[in-house]
């Protein structure tokens, strides 16, 4: 028999401080970082192709939070989706990451009040409605701190801050660009009471794809959720493993890697494609794959194995 295959290539349950408010992430998420005015196009097109998670920022930088909420209530206007079929994340991106002409609060104010200045801008920016007034309604799948703050006393003050929308606003908490003793701090923390639910980190060697991180988020029920998976991995691309499975498969080299990387367990993959064609053949390729290792076990076994050799991940995960 094969080694044990993933069984969730659709979606997950995130752990959450109340039964009644759990969020389901999809494995894949469509990505709006450099969209620009394409923005709202692009998530519309994103969701009618099948995206059923959006990820974004309250950073103007890079991120177009009010065109990325624009997309989202054309959508559900034109039924394609309800709000409660979506998995809308954004994050709070501390001054650091911000450009101080164009920030959602004040760069001078505190970390708390920074906190609550781009949490209460995100809610207007991600409702539902065209209506200014149903801001009070909305609420955001997850939050994430898009970076760790230059201390871990301030990285805590924030996550204490957002706390205060959970479960209500807020139904999960996470960070990004984040590395093992910063998440271990804020799970431990005794002051802190929501735990970490998500950690969206770049997957490439140069961290040697976060292999012990992702074993301390399997262990705790946080899910990875992988960015830059094709940009920084050009030589994952091209190997062997990626390239037979986009052969057997009849998927692209891209849905390929998209799909050994969850395969390593517990993980959801960001993708930005601008293609809709693309968006569609990527959204199918999981289900492509899992068909593939019912249908040739030891062939997935072998590719699978060799994949993880690749990234260095020995199968504990």
């Amino acid at each position: 028999m094969a080694r044990s295959i993933p069984k969730v290539w659709d979606k997950y349950t995130l752990r959450g401080i109340e039964p009644s408010v759990l969020s389901v992430l999809p494995v894949f998420i469509y990505g709006t970082a450099w969209k620009e005015e394409r923005t709202a196009d692009l998530v519309y097109s994103a969701i009618n192709a099948g995206f059923r998670a959006v990820d974004t920022a309250a950073q103007p930088r890079h991120y177009q939070e009010h065109l990325v909420g624009e997309g989202i209530r054309k959508a559900i206007a034109d039924n394609i989706v309800r709000r409660e079929e979506l998995y809308i994340q954004t994050k709070f991106s501390p001054v650091a990451a911000q450009d101080l002409d164009n920030i959602p609060y004040d760069a001078r104010a505190s970390v708390t009040e920074q906190v609550h200045a781009s949490v209460k801008s995100s809610l207007s920016n991600l409702r539902h409605s065209s209506d200014p007034g149903t801001a009070a309604d909305a609420y955001i799948d997850t939050m994430v701190i898009h970076s760790p703050l230059p201390t871990i006393s301030e990285t805590k003050e924030a996550w204490h801050a957002l706390e205060s929308y959970v479960p209500r606003y807020i139904r999960n908490l996470g960070i990004s660009n984040c590395s093992l003793p910063v998440l271990q701090a804020l799970f431990t923390a005794p002051e802190l009471t929501v735990k970490p639910a998500v950690v969206q980190n770049r997957f490439y060697s140069d961290t040697s794809f976060d292999y012990e991180l992702r074993i301390f988020c399997a262990e705790h029920q946080i899910i990875y959720q992988s960015f830059w998976t094709l940009t920084a991995n050009p030589a994952l691309v091209r190997s062997g493993p990626v390239q037979q499975l986009a052969t057997q498969t009849g998927i692209s080299p891209a849905a390929a890697l998209y799909t050994l990387v969850m395969a390593l367990g517990h993980i959801a993959v960001l993708n930005g494609t601008t293609d809709e064609r693309r968006m569609r053949e990527d959204l199918a390729a999981p289900l492509a794959v899992s068909n593939f290792t019912q249908k040739k076990p030891e062939l997935w076994m072998q590719l699978e194995a060799e994949f993880r050799r690749i990234v260095g991940d020995d199968g504990s995960i």
